[in-house]
């Protein structure tokens, strides 16, 4: 069995392979090659575990992550967890990996995809709400897709946004890249074709104002619980469709609970990113506003598609730990 640590795991891929196992997971998923219950939440008072296993005919991926809020006061990440491999046929454990190092790596490629097919390509200007963890990765992946040279930030409750403006730098080897601290989420939108947020806030991030977004195109992947949004009615009203990953993501997240409950949003709007990527890929894109938006809850076919990609590149690189089972 293979045993590998953060570093280890950015070792072993780019970010590009990255992007390709979350195309992979669409492919996968859209073939119906899979096996994936709904996530599993236990919880006490605040305190998260969430528990998210995945059949794909090679591999079974279970991710174990712990969500505790209070963790920033002691200095301990908000997230943690395990990513777990085991052989599809035996069951014979592969692999042991960080779990929120495979979130944060599968959710900014799956942000990475996104924008490669909503965005236009000459975006050069980023919006950032939520400086932590996730965000740092949302921008790497975006700056890989697209001529970004102007970042906007914005945080409710970061001190100190100079340590994840270095930490970007330094992830990204990037010095032609301009960060800006906003006072507020209006000047960011004003000032940004790309307008990603990764928080957990309950209301909206943004002024809900249709003029303000317009032609912006959108990436929501916090708030993912049915009674939080980051996003404000005025996208609805602006955009012809929602993408996101799945049907359950419209019960999951209040992002698009919510609208459709208003009748904003209308089921047949919200369309799946597997799809947009295969009728592209065929020759038949589809027709959006331009304003665009897609919503990510997650899927654990993203984290074994990932996983195994990391597993197979570190076993060619000799990278990692290896323990007798």
């Amino acid at each position: 069995m293979l045993i590998l640590n953060q570093q280890q795991m950015w070792d072993a891929v780019t970010l590009e392979d990255a992007m390709s196992a979350v195309e992979t997971a669409y492919e996968v998923h859209k073939s119906g090659a899979y096996y994936m219950p709904d996530r599993f939440i236990a919880a006490r008072n605040k305190d998260l575990m969430m528990y998210m296993p995945c059949f794909t005919d090679s591999m079974i991926g279970t991710k174990m992550l712990a969500e505790f809020p209070d963790n920033p006061l002691k200095g301990i990440p908000y997230l943690n967890g395990l990513m777990l491999l085991n052989d599809a046929e035996t069951g014979l454990p592969k692999a042991v990996m960080n779990g929120s190092a495979i979130t944060a790596m599968r959710t900014g490629a799956a942000g990475g995809v996104a924008l490669r097919y909503l965005s236009e390509e000459n975006c050069s200007t980023a919006g950032l709400v939520g400086c932590g963890v996730q965000g740092l990765h949302q921008l790497l992946f975006a700056c890989a897709v697209r001529p970004i040279k102007d970042i906007y930030l914005f945080d409710t409750f970061r001190k100190d946004i100079n340590i994840f403006i270095e930490d970007f730098y330094k992830k990204s080897g990037r010095n032609d890249v301009k960060f800006h601290i906003c006072s507020d989420t209006r000047q960011l939108a004003e000032s940004s074709e790309i307008l990603i947020s990764a928080t957990q806030t309950v209301d909206p991030l943004y002024p809900d104002d249709t003029e303000l977004l317009r032609g912006k195109c959108i990436l929501a992947f916090g708030s993912w619980r049915p009674e939080r949004r980051e996003l404000p009615d005025a996208v609805h009203r602006l955009v012809k469709n929602v993408y996101t990953e799945l049907p359950y993501a419209c019960e999951e997240s209040g992002d698009l609970r919510i609208p459709l409950e208003k009748g904003l949003l209308t089921s047949d709007r919200v369309l799946y990113m597997e799809d947009l990527i295969a009728d592209t890929k065929n020759g038949k894109p589809h027709i959006h506003n331009e304003t665009r938006c897609f919503k990510s809850v997650g899927m654990g076919i993203y984290d074994v598609c990932t996983a195994a990609l990391i597993y197979r590149k570190a076993m060619e690189k000799n990278i990692g730990t290896k323990v007798d089972w």
